[in-house]
């Protein structure tokens, strides 16, 4: 399988008046085409920033960052932004919708960034939300929407661009226990058709549905381990 994440050394330092706070202290770690990861780490321990930098939302002082197979250091905003829209897919606890747009509309918005005709956006659209079970609620609005079915408009947002990666952040965390295996599944069944998922989370029994764990404390990793996945399938 191919590499699709390269993290070589990664450091980042946030200057705070005359002090300096180093949040990441040379992380290192490669995401493979088709792995599910689930990064983990009390507040503090970098694993936020760590996201950040994967999303491009955030560059490293220093180290070498490859998203697949493009180094993203040096980049100008205008590039970043081009390159999470074409290589990256975003799924965040709070869904992050449009509340008066139709969900349709919202899993349209980065064919709409990446200039795509109106036509082909709805069609790409369409089957994002099939693919997330949600076919007939295309003109749903949030508020006639649950919060399970909201973050499946999320997810099929961030499907729809055919993204190198996913990555989502804590995106469970405002759903309940029910709620949260049937997301979970989703992720599962994902996953298991190709899709690269890399998932912060401080719940273990969420990170257990990753085939894969990343532990951060003190803005370095403790533990990067292999599991046996054992959640449900939606």
């Amino acid at each position: 399988m191919s590499v699709v994440i390269s993290l070589t050394d990664i450091r980042r330092v946030f200057t705070m008046g005359d002090q300096q706070f180093e949040a990441l202290k040379g992380v290192s770690f490669d995401v493979s085409s088709g792995e599910f990861v689930a990064i983990m780490g009390a507040s503090g321990s970098g694993k936020s920033t760590s996201m950040n930098i994967l999303g491009c939302l955030d560059l490293p002082t220093s180290g070498r960052y490859l998203l697949d197979g493009i180094d993203v250091g040096g980049m100008t905003t205008n590039q970043l932004a081009d390159i999470r829209n074409k290589k990256l897919g975003f799924v965040f606890q709070g869904f992050n919708l449009l509340a008066r747009t139709p969900a349709v509309e919202n899993v349209e918005l980065p064919l709409v960034y990446a200039g795509l005709a109106s036509k082909d956006r709805r069609k790409k659209a369409m089957m994002a939300m099939e693919q997330v079970g949600l076919s007939g609620k295309e003109n749903n609005h949030s508020g006639q929407l649950s919060g399970g079915q909201q973050q499946r408009v999320a997810i099929a947002r961030a499907l729809v661009n055919d993204p190198a990666v996913i990555l989502a952040d804590e995106p469970t965390g405002n759903l309940d226990s029910t709620t949260t295996e049937e997301i979970m599944g989703l992720f599962t069944s994902l996953n298991r058709q190709g899709i690269t998922i890399i998932m912060v989370t401080h719940e273990h029994d969420v990170a257990a549905y990753a085939g894969r764990q990343i532990t951060f404390k003190d803005g370095r990793i403790i533990s990067d381990t292999q599991t046996i996945h054992t959640g449900k399938t939606a």
